[in-house]
């Protein structure tokens, strides 16, 4: 079992980095906003291996808490991202039209 515990600390560990050069180097907002939902589902997956292996549940608020939070999180970037690609379409759209 502390194999498996090790195993899954590493995998998570290195995912985590990853995804954090992601934020910082994401070339566009939404690719940052994405990395960031990772990094949270990350983290929910961190703190729910801990309590599978500690076997308490007193995580599991948490993990309902992080878990709308990413979900809003998500759901707000990309109402604006589709607003403000319609308003660029429209502002063009406009402009083309005599």
């Amino acid at each position: 079992m502390t194999a498996v515990a090790v195993t899954v600390t590493v995998l998570l560990a290195v995912a985590g980095g990853l995804t954090l050069t992601r934020v910082i180097r994401g070339p566009s907002i939404l690719d940052r906003a994405v990395a960031t939902d990772v990094l949270l589902a990350i983290i929910v997956a961190a703190i729910a291996t801990e309590a599978a292996y500690s076997r308490d549940a007193t995580a599991l608020p948490v993990l309902v808490v992080l878990a709308v939070l990413g979900f809003v999180g998500s759901v707000s970037v990309a109402r604006f991202a589709a607003r403000r690609h319609d308003a660029s379409t429209a502002s063009t759209s406009d402009r083309s039209q005599p």
